[in-house]
């Protein structure tokens, strides 16, 4: 897994539709689960008309560490759910990106929001493993 300026990278030797299949599964087993599921590539063809690439954006939550997070500052709720990206790559394999909350989260300089945003990467960055 490589981190990059928006987040956690992992490319997969699998395609798009077997990674999209069993990532509701790895999510769930780090207590995340999927809220919403945008497909950017339906979304820009009904709405501007143009052919992109398979692409969606996952909106994913841990009910108790959202939980803390919203005790500890209200305003963080503009940084949830965590967002999982998946696109299929120009050679047909699948690439995941899961948002680095300690480039997001922990940039406010809240230290409590700190100690939990390392605590929600490391349980993505699991997640991602468990893909593949």
């Amino acid at each position: 897994m490589n981190t990059t300026a928006f987040g956690l990278r992992r490319s997969f030797g699998a395609g798009f539709d077997d990674i999209i299949a069993r990532l509701p599964e790895a999510l769930a087993s780090e207590g995340f689960g999927v809220l919403t599921e945008i497909d950017i590539a339906r979304t820009l063809q009904a709405k501007l008309g143009v052919q992109f690439r398979r692409y969606r954006i996952f909106g994913a939550c841990n009910p108790p560490l959202a939980h803390e997070a919203l005790q500890t500052d209200l305003a963080i709720g503009v940084m949830l759910p965590c967002n999982v990206v998946v696109y299929e790559a120009d050679d047909g394999h699948a690439e995941v990106i899961a948002v680095d909350p300690t480039q997001t989260i922990a940039a406010a300089g809240v230290p409590q929001l700190a100690a939990l945003a390392q605590t929600v990467k490391e349980k993505l960055g699991r997640a991602s493993s468990r893909l593949g």
